[in-house]
């Protein structure tokens, strides 16, 4: 299709984006051997040391069950902690284990690495642009929704 008006290649373009990245295919694609959605919660709680299921689930935007049922995959895998708030036992931390921990680490290194890749590929002199018009993009999808 040739997409002449601007929101429609913007649209058509992050379609493309989207498709690419896989989120499309969240529970099916892989990430350093597990899914999407285990690397981002592994990812979010490593970047934060401990973390919420609640603050986990509103910081992904899936809900709550989803979080818990892949959190407790983590846990059974040894790869996540839960541990009771001493203050308040009706709140549960979640905290990498030892191997959520080199987890993290190879996912953080194997996103640079790919993301440098991809960076050296745009001209030097439009990557501030590049970099800008995706904070604008993502700035703008958390304050809205299309349906």
């Amino acid at each position: 299709m040739n997409f002449t008006d601007p929101s429609q290649r913007l649209r058509e373009a992050m379609r493309l984006l989207i498709r690419k990245l896989g989120v499309l295919e969240r529970g099916e694609a892989t990430c350093c051997g597990i899914t999407l959605t285990q690397c981002h919660i592994i990812v979010e709680t490593g970047r934060k040391q401990q973390i919420s299921v609640n603050e986990l689930a509103e910081l992904l935007n899936l809900d709550k069950s989803t979080v818990s049922r892949t959190v407790d995959q983590l846990v059974n895998s040894g790869s996540m902690i839960r541990e009771v708030d001493p203050k308040d036992r009706r709140y549960v931390m979640l905290k990498l284990a030892t191997k959520g921990e080199e987890l993290f680490a190879n996912i953080e290194q194997g996103m640079e690495r790919y993301f440098i890749d991809i960076l050296s590929s745009i001209p030097e002199e439009k990557r501030e642009q590049v970099i800008e018009c995706l904070q604008l993009i993502s700035a703008k999808l958390q304050s809205k929704r299309y349906c």
